[in-house]
């Protein structure tokens, strides 16, 4: 890999890729339509739609992942495990995207940098599946693939793939997308709006134990608007730069909606900002890398147990070939008590090839159990162990810990155990709304962000004395 530092220029195009080449490739997770004629109709209603993100907002977005690499920001990345036409709201897009705002004030007061606020939102509507059909009842049907393919509904007519959903998913993400510009520049996020929300979190007895933290914060933006540095004199303070992601699965849907850069002439993905490949479908000469590589985004990688140095180098050549800083970043998922068993590993390859790349950490998909209610769910001290032992890994390799990466909803939902308010195994079946896997709720989140913004305190702590100790 040769090395560059390009804040502003995009890569060159990737050679010989056009948006339609990942068909020839094999393709994995995918659905089997029935209707071709039907689904040519879709592809070609969606290809003339606007794209729901714009060249120059993807080119913002990697040139703040750039700094994340190089430890001058931190990535904070969350949402929906799948987005649902049912809960769809604008409500609910209000308290993820108020709950994403509180999480990343926090971990700027414990990173002091920049942390940049990434949505599993307005586009996660696929799901890979660990089997093609599910059984219920003794009867098989094919599995739920998520709301853009087929229906959750246990029916026959229900699971089959039925392309009309991909035009009913844009219309939710330009919804949707809509509504988090507004947020995102119309006042809604005022960081002493946000600091508010944060000082009633710690209010309860439960919270107590943070709120030394959010009463540092409290004090920050006071002593701000006591020299006069508020919203109104302060342009950044009243809107944030809040971007969206999502599996690129349905290769389908993400052909229809690629566009041209009128700026460069190159090619980008215009159905999110960034776009990620998934452990089941990571697979060097499959399709979804062979879509990935043409595009301009910034691209995610799932990296997990089974992934392999030698598939890594190759992945990582293929679709970071100018090694452009921002555009790769690998979100680690392995699991609570096995990351110092695979990530180390990992790190040797990237650094062996002098790779440009963010450090994400998803302690999420590795710590999913079957509850003794039979309600699937993860313990929140699990994903937090899995967290402290990617950071702790990094410390040790001397590499930049950039980023987390969580699945978690604005809803007071019950489906991860765990907590300051102790979700218990019985508390699950309250409020267990999610059609995919478990979700943080508001607390939890909250509360995991005040546990990594410790974690990236100490970093910065003891990076500094480590700095004097050298200097001395």
């Amino acid at each position: 890999m040769t090395t560059q530092d390009n804040r502003t220029a995009a890569a060159p195009a990737a050679q010989g890729w056009t948006k339609a080449g990942w068909r020839a490739y094999p393709r994995v997770q995918m659905p089997d339509y029935t209707d071709p004629a039907a689904l040519q109709a879709v592809e070609a209603q969606l290809g003339k739609f606007p794209p729901l993100v714009f060249a120059g907002e993807v080119r913002r977005l990697k040139a703040q992942l750039a700094d994340v690499s190089r430890g001058k920001g931190f990535l904070l990345q969350g949402g929906d495990c799948a987005e649902s036409f049912a809960e769809f709201s604008a409500d609910n897009i209000r308290d993820t995207f108020k709950v994403m705002l509180q999480m990343a004030v926090v971990l700027t007061w414990g990173a002091q940098m920049p942390v940049i606020k990434v949505g599993r939102m307005a586009g996660q509507f696929a799901k890979p599946r660990s089997a093609p059909t599910e059984v219920l009842g003794g009867v098989e049907l094919p599995s739920y693939r998520g709301d853009i393919i087929n229906g959750f509904d246990f029916t026959p007519e229900a699971r089959i793939p039925d392309p009309q959903r991909m035009l009913a998913a844009y219309t939710q993400a330009a919804a949707s997308l809509n509504l988090l510009r507004a947020f995102s520049t119309g006042g809604y996020a005022d960081m002493h709006r946000v600091q508010s929300w944060i000082a009633d979190f710690v209010g309860g007895p439960e919270a107590a134990k943070y709120r030394e933290v959010a009463d540092r914060i409290g004090d920050a933006m006071a002593f701000m608007a006591a020299a006069g540095v508020t919203a109104e004199t302060a342009h950044d303070l009243g809107q944030v730069d809040f971007y969206t992601s999502h599996e690129s699965l349905l290769l389908e849907y993400e052909e229809a909606l690629a566009r041209t850069d009128s700026t460069t002439g190159l090619p980008v993905a215009g159905s999110g900002h960034m776009i990620w490949i998934g452990d089941r479908t990571r697979q060097p000469d499959g399709a979804h890398v062979e879509f990935a590589r043409g595009v301009q985004n910034p691209i995610g990688l799932k990296t997990g147990p089974t992934t392999t140095a030698e598939d890594l180098k190759v992945l990582m050549a293929k679709l970071n070939p100018e090694n452009e800083a921002g555009r790769l970043t690998l979100i680690a998922r392995f699991g609570a008590g096995k990351v110092g068993d695979h990530l180390p590993r990992l790190v040797k390859a990237v650094q062996e090839e002098g790779a440009n790349v963010v450090w994400s950490c998803d302690p999420m998909h590795g710590n999913t159990i079957k509850s003794a209610t039979g309600y699937k769910t993860r313990p929140f001290d699990s994903v937090l162990r899995e967290v402290r032992e990617f950071f702790a890994i990094h410390k040790a390799e001397g590499t930049v810990p950039g980023g987390v990466h969580f699945e978690m909803t604005g809803q007071d939902v019950t489906e991860c155990t765990g907590g300051v308010r102790a979700v218990t195994d019985e508390d699950l079946s309250d409020r267990y709304h999610t059609a995919c896997d478990p979700r943080l709720n508001a607390s939890q989140s909250l509360e995991l962000a005040f546990l990594v913004a410790e974690e990236l305190r100490d970093r910065r702590q003891n990076g500094g004395a480590s700095q004097q100790a050298k200097a001395g």
